[in-house]
This record gives structure tokens, C-alpha cells and sequence, in this order.
């Protein structure tokens, strides 16, 4: 007696998902708002290329300063890049640690008021910054800069000489406070995500709280840490009132960061210059808006790079 094998049954047809009229509704305004960004940062590049066309072609002779508009534009680039080197390497770790001891050293009662503290510093306005930068920080700040003048002055970025404190330093510092809320906020939301399994098998396995942050909280938040350490980067770079109320303009590209001669920032350079500019010294200023929007974008691009790598590893 031979078996009869039955057919194979055909699949089913996929029924297709019918859809609510507001998932529809959501799916075009969730849609409509992605292109409607990506629309805008359009506009805003046209617009910046469009009004920065005259400097990029004018003849050096009519750009200030006469070098032309890379010269001119050169050293505005060198004074926001050395500024926010120095808001990041200072605040990113401060920002860190302080996100650390809020998840995992802090008692309850000083946690949740401790982050409500840090959190209200992303509050104050700029200005308040930078009125507090030249009345308070850069006056205190006189003697540590007269020591290191006459101690380190042998080393390029402490040759001095010492004036008003309102040096390229004193403005990387205000601006690690100001990005310091940024970097916290982040990271310590990153750091409570932590799963607790891991911790407990950390502990478990005879770690100590450090071993136990540095092998299961760390690695586990770091691509957190890197993106955080990105936003606050981004704020820094485009920092206006406090960096141009803070520093002392008048110099060109000098690693010397407690000179009265600095080099500006292309944000604190426009805001100080606009308002008396007109004809191709306007184009001169949006040429370097222009510049500052490119680099913004290429720091952005970068860290988005630098997280997917991150969490990959």
C-alpha cells in the first residue's frame, strides 16, 4: 500500500492593513513636518550663498583688512574653534563626572534638588553670562592668569601679559558653564537607563561602585555621552552675546590664552559689527554666517557618525 502524499497548500493572500483615518492623518503631518525642515535648511543655505556671492568674489582690497575674505574669515574660524575646544575638554568631563555622582554617588535628598540646580543654568540667558564673565569671573580670574604668566609663562598659551582677565580662557570657561546643563542633562538620563541587572551582576561579582560604573554604566551610556558632547559643542559654536561681551578683541591667531589680544568668534564678530555695516561689509558678515553653517553642520555630521560607531562597538 503506497502512502499518497497530500499537495502542499497554497499561502494565503496577505490581507492588507487598513489603515485609520488617523494613522493617515498622523503619517502626513509627521511627513509634512520632516520636509518642511529639511525645506528650511534649504532656504537658509540659499539665502546665506546667495548674500555671501559678493565677498566670496570681491577683491581682497575691499574686504576688511584688505587680505581678502579667507584671510579675514580665517582668523574669526581659529577664535570660535579654540573657544569651543575649550568649553568641551572643560565641560564635557565636568558635565560627566556631575551626571555620575547625581545617578550614583548622590543621596536621593541632594540628587533630584542638585539636578534641578544644573538644569536651571540652561535657563539663564546669555547676557547674564557674560555680565557675569566681565564683572566677576574676569576679575577673580587676575591673579590665577599673573601666576601662570610668571610661573608657565615659558609656555606659549601662558605667555600673558595679563590685563583685564577678559582673555580667550575666561571665555572658555563661561562657555563650559553654559554647555555644562546641556551635557549633564543628557548624560544622566543616558546613565539611568543603565538596565539594573548589570549593575547587580557587577556588584555580584565583587566590583566595587567604581569597577561597577567604569565596565557596566560607562560603556553602556557612551555613545549617550558622545551626542551629548556634541549638543554642547554646537551651542558653544554659535554662542553670541556672552562671548562678545566676555572677550577682549584685537588680535589675530595666537595660542596665547590669557593675552589681551584674541582673535573673535564669527557669531560674537557679527554681533558687534552688523549694526554699523552696510553694501559688501554685510555680504563680509553672512559670508562668515556661512562658514559658521557649514561647520555646524560638519560637527553635527560627525557626531552623528561618531554615536553609530559607538553603538556598534
Amino acid at each position: 500500500m503506497t502512502a499518497t502524499s497530500t499537495p502542499p497548500r497554497e499561502a494565503a493572500p496577505a490581507q492588507r492593513v487598513r489603515q485609520r483615518p488617523g494613522d493617515r492623518v498622523f503619517a502626513g503631518l509627521a511627513t509634512g513636518a520632516g520636509l518642511t525642515i529639511l525645506v528650511i535648511l534649504a532656504g537658509v543655505a540659499a539665502f546665506l550663498i546667495y548674500q555671501a556671492a559678493p565677498a566670496l568674489v570681491a577683491p581682497a582690497s575691499e574686504i576688511a583688512g584688505g587680505q581678502g575674505f579667507w584671510r579675514y574669515a580665517g582668523v574669526l574660524v581659529f577664535g570660535t574653534l579654540i573657544s569651543s575646544a575649550l568649553a568641551l575638554v572643560i565641560g564635557a568631563p565636568l558635565g560627566v563626572g556631575i551626571a555620575l555622582f547625581i545617578t550614583h554617588f548622590a543621596p536621593r535628598r541632594l540628587a533630584a534638588p542638585l539636578g534641578y540646580v544644573i538644569d536651571l543654568l540652561a535657563a539663564i540667558p546669555s547676557i547674564v553670562y557674560g555680565l557675569w564673565g566681565v564683572f566677576v569671573f574676569a576679575p577673580a580670574l587676575q591673579p590665577i592668569y599673573a601666576w601662570l604668566t610668571e610661573n608657565l609663562g615659558w609656555i606659549p598659551l601662558f605667555a600673558g601679559p595679563v590685563g583685564s582677565g577678559r582673555t580667550m580662557l575666561t571665555v572658555g570657561l563661561v562657555l563650559a558653564v553654559m554647555i555644562l546643563p546641556v551635557i549633564t542633562a543628557l548624560s544622566r538620563e543616558v546613565f539611568r537607563q543603565t538596565p539594573t541587572l548589570q549593575q547587580e551582576a557587577a556588584l555580584a561579582l565583587g566590583a566595587t561602585r567604581w569597577e561597577m560604573i567604569k565596565y557596566a554604566v560607562i560603556p553602556y551610556g557612551k555613545s549617550g555621552v558622545v551626542a551629548a558632547s556634541m549638543l554642547g559643542l554646537g551651542r558653544a559654536l554659535g554662542e553670541t552675546m556672552a562671548v562678545a561681551a566676555v572677550l577682549s578683541i584685537g588680535g589675530g591667531i595666537t595660542f596665547n590664552l590669557i593675552s589681551n589680544q584674541n582673535p573673535a568668534t564669527i557669531a560674537a564678530n557679527i554681533a558687534l559689527q552688523f549694526p554699523e555695516s552696510s553694501g559688501l561689509a554685510v555680504n563680509t558678515l553672512v559670508a562668515t554666517g556661512l562658514v559658521l553653517f557649514v561647520i555646524t553642520f560638519l560637527v553635527n555630521f560627525a557626531a552623528r557618525a561618531i554615536v553609530a560607531r559607538t553603538s556598534k562597538g
